[in-house]
């Protein structure tokens, strides 16, 4: 397997994997408008020269849009393998490469998110337990801060209070969410006004800055649904989906 790292340069021309599109699809124009704003904070985006789901993001975790406390690692965005790409050892290339870059940088280690089962648009237990990652926090809701350090006297990263007890004080519905995922930019617009269209209390929070999103009260900020003040799930979702969380 061939793979490319997507920059500043080629990313107009470039396919970015999780959105498979042509530029003009709003779904790619989020992702490509988010990347390009984060590669001057040192942000990685390595992908197959083939067109399909296989890829790995990372920056420095002090640039990440996660409110943790990890100086001196890397975390990792996304790590993303699937359909036919599975199986064929992609996922410990991404991985191998990053890991090479980041002990070039002088990184103390690897962080990622994850839970103690796998859990949609989290990294898999399994595949971490068995490249040598170990829990070093987890939050309240059961999301979980993984980390590789390189060396044994290294620091563990940990989560900020805010991420590590998720609760807002509002009723209904609220959404958190980042433009890091380009599922939002098609479907949160779609849940808001089917919810709107039911007076079912929504409400969905753009964030738009590193600051916002390290101060953020849940550990993922790519999508973070929260009822009546507990948190509910980070998976994205479309109409059918939330209506029937809903009731509706």
């Amino acid at each position: 397997m061939e793979y490319i790292r997507v920059t500043k340069e080629n990313l107009a021309q470039e396919h970015i994997c999780c959105a498979i599109s042509n530029n003009r699809d709003v779904q790619v124009a989020s992702k490509k408008a988010w990347l390009a704003e984060r590669f001057a904070d040192g942000l990685v985006f390595l992908k197959s020269v083939e067109r399909g789901k296989c890829f790995i993001e990372y920056l420095p975790a002090e640039m990440a849009w996660n409110p943790i406390l990890a100086a001196g690692y890397t975390f990792i965005d996304c790590l993303w393998v699937s359909g036919s790409f599975k199986g064929h050892g992609y996922s410990n290339d991404l991985l191998s490469a990053c890991i090479d870059d980041s002990k070039t940088k002088g990184k103390k280690g690897l962080c990622i998110l994850s839970a103690a089962k796998k859990r949609p648009f989290l990294a898999d237990p399994k595949y971490l337990k068995h490249k040598g990652f170990s829990v070093c926090d987890e939050a309240d809701n059961g999301v979980q801060l993984w980390h590789l350090p390189f060396s044994d006297g290294a620091e563990p990263p940990k989560f900020k209070d805010c991420a590590k007890h998720p609760r807002v004080d509002e009723p209904g519905y609220l959404l958190y969410y980042t433009s890091q995922c380009p599922f939002n930019a098609k479907y949160v617009p779609l849940v808001t006004e089917a919810a709107r269209a039911r007076g079912i209390p929504f409400r969905a929070i753009h964030l738009e800055s590193r600051e916002a999103a390290q101060n953020a009260p849940t550990p993922v900020t790519s999508y973070a649904l929260f009822f009546n003040g507990a948190y509910l799930t980070n998976e994205q979702m479309n109409e059918a989906r939330f209506l029937k969380l809903a009731g509706r």
